[in-house]
């Protein structure tokens, strides 16, 4: 029996006789859950779902050298790669736990709002019930669910690509980072402070840069603001910055300045 079924059954029983007993709610409520849980692919094919993204992500970014460019040598990456095959693992087992975490709230939410809608239904039934609106109101986080595990897997994919980038970029010798945010995409449902910080340079706290007295903070500190990718959904990415000729003039200080005109640093 389909979810959709037994909550079809479960209605028409409790339109039928009302709330005439507990037993009669636990009972319906112990065959929605086993049928809820049963609507939902396994956990085991959910893992391998979420394996198999992280895994082209890192595959793409690591064992295919998406990350070396005239900044990042192969040799820095291939160096780096424990450190990154740690934070795939970890991003994995987040992946996996966030999903399991939102099915239970969602079998549980829906289980609520049957509940809360059996007990209100008098001793001898009623008629005076819309079971389509009823059935589709009380089922709509479940229906909801395989949205939502794809919304997991593309944020967790997000933010492991986010730390691999940072990984790199801090032994690299990242100097700054130039925030970009997808505000102007189409649909996409931005946070305004992001927005703000779109292609603003943050520096680096400690760069070699900085050590030696070449840049100043305009707009902050990276540790200033939350990370791409940190926060919920959030689909921004950083540039990072290796040179400080790249950097705007204004973040640079007169001794910086001094030694990009004679060719000290680039």
């Amino acid at each position: 029996m389909t979810f959709y079924e037994c909550l079809t059954a479960a209605i028409n029983d409790f339109m039928r006789y009302g709330f005439d007993s507990q037993k009669r709610l636990e009972t319906w409520v112990k065959k929605l859950r086993e049928s809820a849980v049963k609507s939902l692919i396994t956990e085991k094919q959910m893992q391998k779902e979420v394996e198999r993204a992280l895994h082209t992500a890192f595959t793409r970014l690591v064992t295919k050298g998406g990350l070396v460019n005239k900044d990042v040598s192969k040799f820095t990456i291939d160096k780096l790669k424990p450190k990154m095959r740690a934070e795939l693992d970890r991003r994995i087992m987040a992946s996996a736990n966030l999903i399991q975490f939102n099915r239970e709230e969602t079998i549980s939410n829906t289980l609520r709002r049957f509940a809360g809608w059996a007990t209100s239904i008098p001793i001898g039934g009623t008629e005076a019930v819309d079971k389509v609106a009823e059935k589709k109101a009380i089922r709509k986080d479940l229906a909801m669910m395989p949205f939502k595990d794809r919304r997991v897997i593309i944020d967790q994919t997000h933010k492991l690509i986010a730390n691999i980038n940072d990984i790199v970029a801090v032994d690299a010798g990242a100097i700054a980072a130039k925030w970009h945010s997808n505000w102007k995409q189409s649909g996409y449902d931005y946070r305004e402070d992001h927005k703000e910080r779109d292609e603003l340079v943050y520096l680096i706290k400690g760069s070699w840069a900085i050590e030696k007295g070449y840049i100043k903070p305009i707009n902050g500190y990276t540790d200033d603001i939350t990370t791409p990718g940190e926060e919920v959904y959030c689909r921004c990415r950083y540039q990072y910055i290796y040179h400080v000729g790249k950097l705007p003039e204004e973040m640079l200080t007169s001794k910086g300045k001094e030694a990009l005109q004679s060719q000290k640093i680039t």
